[in-house]
């Protein structure tokens, strides 16, 4: 519309009932725009909602295990990993030492790394098995090729 004096803007802005808008405080001069600012914010609520609406939920899940694990146990505790990672979610596998287990801390470690070389198919390995204090970590991440959707606010899977 070209350059306008504040009083011009203001007065043409009352005319169509208008809001005048200051979009580029920063330029010189300034930039504003004539606009209905309420359908304007709303509009950009409906933005950004639709931009999350796209957006991933992933969480960390923990699996905790100990080195004496049965082997049906670490079967099970595999399965359920695999799962979590086939929905799309991270998997914490905790190696929890007590007592005399400290002194075997590679029968954990290898444990901890076999199970990742079986979850291979459905993640990979973000973190490798670090000792912190009594616990062993290992943090595995699904594969982006193989995550099933999982979208939207957790108050939304409710209705």
């Amino acid at each position: 519309m070209g350059k306008h004096t504040l009083d011009e803007a203001l007065r043409m802005a009352r005319e169509r009932n208008l809001d005048l808008v200051e979009v580029a405080p920063t330029a010189s001069p300034p930039v504003c725009r004539l606009l209905d600012y309420g359908r304007f914010r709303y509009e950009q609520a409906k933005k950004e909602r639709e931009a999350r609406k796209g957006q991933k939920l992933t969480l960390l899940k923990e699996l905790r295990l100990h080195p004496k694990i049965g082997v049906h146990d670490v079967q099970f505790k595999t399965r359920l990993a695999e799962r979590f990672l086939g929905e799309g979610d991270k998997v914490k596998l905790t190696m929890v030492f007590r007592g005399r287990e400290m002194a075997h801390l590679q029968l954990g470690q290898e444990l901890l790394e076999r199970i990742a070389r079986t979850l291979k198919s459905r993640g990979v390995v973000e973190k490798a098995p670090l000792l912190e204090g009594r616990n062993m970590t290992l943090i595995m991440a699904p594969l982006q090729g193989k995550v099933a959707k999982k979208t939207g606010n957790p108050v939304d899977a409710k209705a």
